[in-house]
């Protein structure tokens, strides 16, 4: 990724200026309409996944590889996500830490062996890319409620 301001990489990913009326609808349109898994978290939530690709993934996929770059980037999101729970409930929460690290684990898989849905229209991208984020998520439950971790 080029060195690109906020207010750009806002522009790129939701075609709308940072705080334009559009900008969730336009997030939300290309997030889930996404061809890919991967390609719908490049337009997911890209305030928190400006300074993610910044400050995590770019660092770390300066030396480690571009799979292991997502996995930790993934992680450490979720972490954060756990951090601000647990502040929220005034209780140590341990759950997005591992549903993260999942959709990273489905993100890498997916780009790897390169399964799109580039030919769907954008309802069955939406429900495919659903789909995956509801299975990392009972996956993950399951795995916790199963004491694995």
């Amino acid at each position: 990724m080029a060195n690109i301001s906020l207010k750009q990489y806002i522009k790129r990913r939701t075609g709308v200026p940072l705080g334009h009326s559009n900008s969730l609808k336009n997030m939300l349109y290309r997030s889930l309409g996404a061809k890919s898994f991967a390609q719908f978290w490049c337009y997911w939530n890209p305030i928190w996944s400006y300074y993610l690709a910044y400050y995590v993934q770019r660092p770390c996929t300066k030396v480690l590889s571009k799979p292991v770059a997502i996995f930790i980037t993934f992680s450490v999101s979720g972490a954060l996500h756990d951090v601000a729970i647990s502040l929220l409930k005034l209780k140590p929460i341990f759950f997005f830490t591992p549903w993260f690290a999942v959709m990273g684990i489905v993100v890498i898989f997916t780009s790897k062996f390169e399964m799109t849905v580039t030919s769907k229209k954008w309802g069955l991208r939406a429900c495919a890319n659903i789909t995956l984020i509801i299975t990392s998520y009972l996956l993950t439950d399951y795995i916790i409620t199963k004491s694995f971790i």
